[in-house]
């Protein structure tokens, strides 16, 4: 199957499973544990049911909207992803970057990034956010901030429900290392894809780019290794507070699930309060995003953005998440099998295929405009 063939996101998720070697195809695709936030993500939306207003002129439909004090000319964006050279060796951040660009959205750059901020930063010059989590050492959280400040970052997002990774069983399984540690398993799985591999023999080697300094000395263990040494398990509200300071405007916390934590986000100066279960990838069997969100809305009472994700397959996935709440979606698996499947292009296919699709649902509910998408035109079921 050829991109343009491709018509939806399962399509490409396909098409990044014939590419990529098991491993690399099962970090994009697996979850903690069981797997049942995972997999609930996604269905949860099949229970929330849109009605329509009929004969409305749906002829000019405008979806640009403000996130985060950010315009833009969708209500989604590219969220942010570790590692994403392993999904295309050859470019990886650089060609979600420029597909972000090419659509119009906000792409935002994972603190364990295998491309530095600066070299995203020369590869596009559309709006970019970078996120980042508490270090124990200060000094390296506010260099990394600086750089991205220098390179025209204009978002901060603080990703707060990774305090030790979550348990993600196909990775052991497949002997899953960032970069690939040689193995006969590896092997075996690496050969099978020689496109895959090719790419990254002609790569340079895959590392969180921005901190390759620290990671040098003595960490081994990979990326997950990584987080879990260097990463502090002592984070609290006032680590927070001092990184809104030093940042300033446009400063969203990620991984809210509880009112009272999105109530304590908006005193510290959040500007954007960000609903998520990290994709199903930490606490498993947490409440799917769309049913959390009607709390949080009472409890942010616009104060703040919202910004939301969790198994985003689908245009009306986007416009429910929108009617149930939501300023801004954001993109995590839906961005990375299309990476996977074609590089910046199959980026581009995935975007569209949103795109298209939203515009649809928009058009169907007679909604010319984002703000038209109104709560009463979908039936939430009870929880």
């Amino acid at each position: 199957m050829k991109l343009d063939q491709a018509i939806n996101i399962d399509d490409l998720r396909r098409m990044a499973k014939r590419k990529l070697p098991r491993m690399i195809f099962d970090y994009i695709d697996g979850g903690a544990d069981d797997e049942v936030t995972l997999s609930r993500a996604v269905t949860r939306y099949n229970d929330y049911e849109l009605t329509w207003r009929a004969l409305r002129d749906v002829t000019g439909i405008d979806t640009s909207t403000t996130i985060m004090g950010q315009e833009t000319g969708r209500p989604f964006f590219i969220s942010p992803t570790a590692s994403t050279r392993l999904f295309h060796p050859a470019a990886g951040e650089l060609a979600m970057a420029r597909a972000a660009e090419k659509a119009g959205v906000i792409y935002a750059c994972s603190t364990l990034a295998s491309q530095t901020v600066e070299d995203i930063a020369k590869a596009t010059s559309g709006p970019k956010w970078v996120q980042l989590y508490v270090w124990t050492d200060k000094e390296i959280v506010k260099g990394f901030l600086e750089r991205a400040k220098e390179a025209g970052f204009t978002g901060c997002i603080l990703t707060v429900d990774l305090p030790v990774a979550g348990n993600r069983e196909r990775d052991p399984r497949n002997h899953f290392a960032v970069p690939p540690s040689p193995n006969l398993k590896v092997a075996s799985q690496v050969l099978a894809r020689p496109g895959w591999l090719w790419d990254l023999i002609r790569s340079p080697k895959i590392t969180p780019a921005n901190f390759t300094h620290i990671q040098e000395k003595g960490d081994q263990g990979g990326v997950i290794g990584f987080v879990n040494r260097q990463f502090s398990r002592a984070v609290t509200w006032s680590d927070v507070e001092w990184m809104r300071e030093f940042w300033g405007p446009g400063f969203a916390i990620k991984g809210i699930s509880r009112a009272e934590d999105a109530k304590r986000a908006i005193e510290i100066g959040a500007d954007a309060v960000w609903v998520s279960n990290h994709g199903g990838r930490q606490l498993d069997t947490s409440v799917p995003t769309i049913d959390l969100l009607p709390e949080i809305v009472e409890a942010v009472r616009g104060r703040a953005d919202i910004i939301a994700d969790g198994g985003v397959r689908r245009g009306s996935h986007i416009a429910k998440l929108l009617m149930a709440g939501a300023t801004g979606v954001a993109l995590g698996r839906a961005a990375l099998y299309g990476l996977g499947a074609g590089g910046e292009a199959g980026v581009s296919r995935a975007l569209t295929i949103l795109e298209e699709e939203f515009l649809r649902t928009m058009a169907l509910m007679g909604a010319t405009k984002i703000s038209e998408l109104d709560p009463d035109l979908m039936r939430a079921p009870k929880i």
